[in-house]
């Protein structure tokens, strides 16, 4: 084309013709750069990231262990310190119960309801440190959580042994139901579920100690309070203490959407009962599945694939309740 001759590399000027390669032997052969590294190794890669994340952590936790002197465990006090139950029914809710409580916080200027002025009078009964502190102190305090101006400050929850619960139920003059959580690990889903278990009737809650939502602050305020109603045991190994209720003469019987048993069939409701609920994700856990004597579905519309946690198990202790009723 008129005007390319000129451009800078438009005219070959090697005498040796066009070449279709190098094959390896000239300054153009093509190099190796060796093996594939492994995944850890490759900038970027996703296990490269994780790696990384890893040894970071690693280092951090050796930098805390030698400054707590070479151990590397946090001692009892950092772990479970006090925690703020916060909300002007969860406090008067935890003060009723007789919670124990090492102060009650109040925002300066708070708009005082009955609530408010019962949470400060049994505080005063009890001798309970009353802090009025400004409202940007309680916003830090609380972690800027919906405090409506009032805190209690409470120790770490004391879970029941499960041998002791098991005693109550039996001695409580009705057939045993207790409420056990599979890997349910929203303290928010768990503090509804005891709000309904205490409005239904159960004697107590089960949670595992691993892979399982504690009683925090967040499940206290959840429950609004009813947490300090009903026992709650936190046990080693959900399995064996199903299999433990099953040789106390209590059917364990587990929510799943598979269920063979719809809930309205539930013959055995008012027998001595531990019903079951999985996490949302992944429900039951085999282990737990294969331990019921019974699975139970809730029937339900088309239109919704599955119901929260704390739904299911409200539904089916409705339908416990109810049926126990009409049996009386």
């Amino acid at each position: 084309m008129a005007g390319n001759s000129r451009r800078q590399g438009a005219i070959r000027k090697s005498k040796k013709g066009p070449q279709v390669g190098s094959g390896g032997q000239s300054k153009r052969a093509l190099r190796g750069k060796g093996p594939t590294p492994p995944a850890e190794a490759r900038k970027g890669h996703p296990a490269a990231r994780r790696a990384s994340r890893a040894k970071l952590a690693s280092e951090q936790s050796g930098t805390a262990a030698d400054r707590r002197g070479g151990s590397g465990r946090t001692p009892a006090r950092e772990a479970s310190g006090p925690e703020l139950l916060v909300g002007r029914n969860p406090v008067v809710e935890a003060l009723r119960a007789k919670v124990p409580a090492t102060a009650l916080y109040l925002a300066n200027n708070i708009d005082s309801d009955e609530r408010t002025t019962e949470a400060v009078r049994i505080a005063g009964n009890r001798g309970i440190a009353l802090l009025e502190v400004s409202r940007a102190e309680l916003d830090r305090r609380t972690g800027a959580a919906l405090h409506q101006g009032i805190a209690l400050q409470v120790p770490p929850f004391a879970y029941t042994p499960f041998p002791d619960l098991l005693r109550e139920a039996e001695e409580s003059g009705s057939p045993p139901l207790i409420v056990a959580l599979d890997g349910v690990t929203d303290p928010r889903n768990l503090g509804a579920v005891i709000r309904s278990a205490v409005a239904f009737g159960a004697h107590g809650v089960l949670i595992p100690q691993r892979r399982s939502a504690g009683v925090t602050a967040v499940a206290w305020r959840t429950s609004a309070g009813t947490a300090a109603r009903l026992p709650v045991a936190q046990v080693t190994n959900l399995t064996r203490t199903l299999r433990e209720c099953r040789a106390a003469g209590l059917f364990v019987v587990g929510l799943d959407a598979d269920g063979t048993t719809a809930v309205d069939d539930l013959e055995m409701a008012t027998e001595p009962l531990v019903v079951v609920v999985g996490s949302e994700g992944r429900g039951l856990s085999r282990l737990v599945g294969e331990t019921c004597d019974l699975t139970v579905s809730i029937p339900m519309s088309p239109a919704a694939e599955s119901l929260n946690a704390s739904v299911a198990a409200a539904v089916t202790l409705a339908e416990v309740a109810r049926r126990r009723r009409i049996d009386l």
